[in-house]
């Protein structure tokens, strides 16, 4: 891919409102329906109608009925807070005031207004009301594909048969084979280097490997190159990022009461480095998950594994953790985050009422809630010198690791629509039965989450293989074979190829869980060493006709940055955070200090998820703020004045045929590539002659940094 280095500044302004992946619907389904239903539904549902006590004409319980509207008008216009009949209600402006029995707190007002603001998402069609599947219904559920079993599949019969290398490349080929699309050609040897280096290990590879490996291209080199990156400590730090979105990993809480952090992550870290240990270790996934959840129960009481309890122990807490209110929304981000980043469902929707599109029931809900309310946030002491309190506590969070611990055994009574002062049946602690091959059996070992772990980690668990290899495939293609990594159920996307996932997962169990086995299957196919680029007739690049172009996030960027400018440090692996901003910060990006509170400028800036929920994947904006970074900001001028001592340093001959060389050093420092011979010109012409050649320098690499090819991966 070819950029001009001295760049021609396209700036996509950001529109006001816009939200991230999977944002929407959980701002629907957690701020806006439990409103509708517990307020609204009494007058303006079908139900009212059918019993005569329809109000205003105005049916509110699906979307059709709310953007049609009532005898004022339409109730809602997305993207239009101005308009429609309902915001005005429930603001009380005018002579219809909403709900009549009161004004409605100012949070949820301002919740409705963000909610038509960035567009009234609202997946609601008539459904015909359920009580729950019955076994029958159970039967005919399970017949989703993402709820059966995932089968071997024999490699499909291909034309071009001497294109696969892996079997991951029959079933992609047949696809193309029958669309009528052939595959790219290979990428040269230069862009395969570097696109296999940034994903492998998150960082750019030196130019003595690019021209070692450009030198030497045959397969035996290339999977010599494979396993030193896979060898490589950077392996862990580039692949564990992509876990923590998942484990919405965070160091404190989106609110603080004054001056009160007792309920921050002073050492939150310290899971960062076990996840990042794990992948460098390739602990089998299966294990990964199980400690996780259970790791207390599972290894010794003094463990290293203990950290891993992060992923439960990390999640957000609230202030006033006496009220059952308060720990029922606690227990949903429990249930949130192994249902999207686990099994690929959305089982939270289901905390009101039963799910409106997966066979997820309340009581399933609340049979998995249960487990999490049985168990307590633990400041375990880091040290056994640490002063704790009479329970074992640490006194201070700066002294501790938190993780949690099991609490009473409890089974919760279904709270109705949600509310925990209406109270239902209680529910055994258990798995959602579509889940389930037979009836679901209750859990009643101590928390039940040994249970959970063990549920989830069996070869017989018919989403977690899929849902990992999807996310991993996800990270190399831009896209997963299912486009929506944490939503497998009826509202998710259907797999492109799910013979290829289904196989792809079963091997990956037969092959002991292992991730870099995985990485191997994709990185040594034909399909990944393509070259990039778009096929008009694949232009999504859904049937991989092609590699498409990535674009580097905040971590591979700044990292390639440092890499470039000879100032990252990577003495260390693990650690305390860092301030990504922080000119003198040279650690990898991965060690930045993540805040639910205030998330750091800089992450923030180049589309870093936020961490109050489990993130499936990153956004992708163009900003002005991202190229005044680039042109202004200290970070960017410190390292790009480090790079110009290195290029001096490292080609010292100041002669034309030296300024010659030095340029070409640096394209292929920064873009593992030599400049070409209008790049040369044009760099030779701003360098010119004369006296300050230091600060000429100096902006020329600053130039050369901020180009999209630093920015981008072909």
């Amino acid at each position: 891919m070819r950029f001009c280095p001295v760049l021609l500044y396209g700036i996509a302004f950001a529109l006001p409102g816009i939200v991230r992946a999977g944002e929407s619907e959980d701002l629907f389904e957690k701020k806006i329906r439990p409103v509708l239903v517990e307020h609204c539904y009494k007058c303006h549902s079908a139900e009212a109608k059918r019993k005569g006590k329809l109000k205003g004409g105005l049916l509110l319980d699906t979307r059709a009925g709310m953007r049609a509207g009532g005898d004022g008008g339409p109730a809602v216009a997305p993207g239009q807070p101005g308009k429609g009949t309902l915001l005005a209600a429930l603001r009380y402006d005018g002579d219809t005031k909403m709900p009549p029995a009161g004004k409605l707190p100012g949070t949820v007002v301002k919740d409705f207004e963000r909610w038509i603001e960035t567009g009234a998402f609202d997946p609601r069609v008539p459904v015909a009301p359920r009580a729950g599947p019955s076994a029958a219904d159970l039967v005919a559920a399970r017949k989703h594909w993402a709820f059966q079993r995932p089968q071997v599949h024999p490699a499909p019969p291909v034309q071009h048969t001497s294109w696969p290398t892996q079997p991951i490349d029959a079933f992609v080929l047949a696809k193309l084979e029958a669309a009528n699309i052939s595959p790219s050609p290979p990428a040269g040897p230069r862009a395969l280097a570097r696109r296999l280096s940034f994903d492998l290990t998150g960082l750019p590879p030196t130019p003595e490997v690019v021209e070692a490996f450009a030198a030497d291209p045959s397969p035996a080199a290339y999977r010599k190159l494979v396993e030193q990156m896979l060898g490589s400590p950077a392996y862990g730090e580039k692949w564990a990022r992509l876990w923590l979105d998942v484990a919405r990993y965070a160091e404190d809480q989106a609110h603080i009461v004054g001056d009160d952090q007792s309920l921050f992550y002073p050492n939150a870290y310290l899971y960062r480095d076990w996840v990042i240990g794990a992948f460098n270790k390739d602990l089998p996934f299966d294990r990964f998950v199980t400690l996780q959840l259970a790791a207390d129960l599972v290894s010794w009481p003094g463990s290293k594994d203990l950290p891993a309890l992060g992923f439960l122990g990390l999640g957000p807490k609230y202030y006033g953790r006496g009220s059952l209110t308060v720990m029922a929304d606690e227990w949903e981000d429990r249930v949130d985050v192994v249902g999207r980043g686990l099994q690929g469902l959305t089982f939270a929707c289901a905390r009101c009422h039963d799910h409106k599109y997966d066979p997820i029931r309340t009581e399933d809900y609340y049979g998995l809630a249960g487990v999490f309310a049985g168990t307590k946030m633990f400041n375990r002491p880091l040290t056994d010198k640490t002063e704790k309190n009479g329970d074992g506590q640490s006194k201070s969070p700066k002294n501790a690791m938190h993780i949690v611990r099991e609490g009473k055994p409890t089974d919760l009574t279904v709270f109705i629509r949600g509310d925990v002062n209406n109270k239902g049946a209680v529910t055994p602690r258990h798995f959602p039965a579509v889940l389930c091959s037979g009836d679901t059996k209750p859990w009643k070992t101590g928390s039940g989450r040994k249970d959970l772990a063990a549920v989830i980690a069996s070869p017989n668990n018919p989403l977690t293989a899929r849902v990992i290899v999807n996310r991993i495939w996800a990270a190399y293609f831009g896209t997963g074979i299912v486009g929506t990594p944490s939503n497998f159920g009826a509202l998710g996307e259907r797999p492109t190829h799910p013979e290829l996932l289904d196989d792809l997962a079963v091997r990956f169990m037969q092959n002991g869980w292992s991730l870099k086995w995985l990485h191997r299957q994709i990185v040594l196919s034909s399909t990944y060493r393509q070259s990039a680029g778009t096929n008009p007739n694949d232009p999504d690049h859904r049937l991989l006709s092609a590699m498409p172009r990535r674009r580097l996030g905040a971590e591979g960027w700044r990292d390639a940055v440092l890499a470039a400018a000879g100032t990252l440090d990577t003495t260390k692996v693990g650690g305390p955070s860092i301030d990504p901003m922080d000119v003198k910060s040279h650690r990898r990006t991965v060690y930045s200090r993540v805040s639910r509170l205030e998330l750091n400028k800089f992450l923030a800036m180049f589309d870093f998820p936020d961490a109050n929920v489990s993130a499936e994947k990153r956004a992708e904006t163009i900003t002005p703020l991202q190229k005044l970074f680039l042109m202004n900001g200290p970070f960017v001028a410190a390292q790009a004045k480090a790079l110009s001592d290195r290029l001096a340093k490292e080609v010292p001959d100041e002669t034309s045929e030296g300024v010659k060389k030095r340029i070409d050093r640096a394209y292929r420092v920064l873009y593992s590539r030599p400049a070409t011979e209008a790049e040369m010109n044009l760099g030779i012409e701003f360098l010119g002659g004369g006296p300050d050649q230091g600060a000429r320098w100096k902006q020329y690499a600053q130039v050369l940094l901020m180009a999209n090819e630093m920015m981008y991966v072909d």
